[in-house]
C-alpha cells in the first residue's frame, strides 16, 4: 500500500502544478502586455527555468503559453488603440501608450516603420522598450489590425523563445530550480538593460 498512497500524494501535485502554473503565466503575461508594468520576460524565464528543473512542467506548453499571451495582450492592446485613434475623445488606453512612447523613440519607430515595414515590428520585442513606440507607431501610420497581426505573430514567437532561452541558460547553471531563477532574472535584467547603458556610456551623438 505504500507506493498507492506515494501515488495519491504525488499525482495530484504533479496535476495542481500545471493547472495552476500555465494559466497563472497566461494570465500575466497577458497584462504585462496590456499594461506595460509586468516584467513579462522574467516571468518567461523564471518559467523555463522552473520547467527545465521539473518533468511536470513542459517547455513547450511554456512556449505556447507565453507567445498565446503576449499575442492576445498585444492585438488587445492595439484594437483598444484604435479604438481610440477613431473616438474625438481619445481613450486612456491609447494615452497610456503615448506616455510610454518618448518622442524621440516613436520618431525613430516612424522612420524605421516606414523604411522597413512589418519587420520593424518583429524586432520592437526584442528590443527592450522598443514594443510601444513601435506600436504606436503602427497606430499613427493608421495600419489595419489585420496588417498589424500578421507582423505580431513572428514578433511574439521570437520573443518567448529569446526569454525561454535566457531561461534555459539560467536553469542549466545551477543544480537548485531557485539558483536557476535567480540567475535567470539576472540574465534578463543584464539583457534589458545592456542597451541604455551602452548608450549612456558611448554618450550622445553628433550631428
Amino acid at each position: 500500500m505504500t507506493w498507492l498512497g506515494s501515488a495519491v500524494t504525488v499525482v495530484p501535485t504533479e496535476a495542481t502544478q500545471q493547472v495552476l502554473g500555465y494559466p497563472s503565466l497566461f494570465l500575466l503575461v497577458l497584462i504585462g502586455a496590456l499594461v506595460p508594468v509586468v516584467p513579462t520576460g522574467v516571468l518567461v524565464s523564471s518559467a523555463a527555468v522552473v520547467a527545465f528543473h521539473q518533468a511536470t512542467i513542459s517547455l513547450g506548453m511554456v512556449f505556447l503559453t507565453a507567445s498565446l499571451a503576449a499575442f492576445c495582450g498585444d492585438v488587445a492592446l492595439y484594437w483598444l488603440g484604435r479604438r481610440g485613434m477613431r473616438s474625438k475623445n481619445g481613450s486612456r488606453w491609447l494615452e497610456a501608450i503615448r506616455s510610454r512612447a518618448p518622442e524621440d523613440r516613436l520618431a525613430q519607430a516612424q522612420e524605421k516603420l516606414a523604411e522597413h515595414g512589418v519587420a520593424v515590428l518583429v524586432l520592437s520585442r526584442l528590443v527592450p522598450a522598443g514594443r510601444i513606440p513601435v506600436m504606436l507607431a503602427c497606430l499613427l501610420a493608421k495600419w489595419p489590425t489585420r496588417r498589424f497581426v500578421r507582423g505580431n505573430l513572428p514578433a511574439c514567437l521570437a520573443w518567448t523563445v529569446t526569454y525561454q532561452l535566457i531561461g534555459i541558460l539560467g536553469g542549466s547553471l545551477f543544480k537548485e530550480p531557485w539558483e536557476g531563477v535567480v540567475a535567470a532574472v539576472v540574465l534578463t535584467v543584464v539583457v534589458s538593460a545592456a542597451p541604455s547603458v551602452w548608450k549612456r556610456v558611448r554618450g550622445p551623438e553628433k550631428a
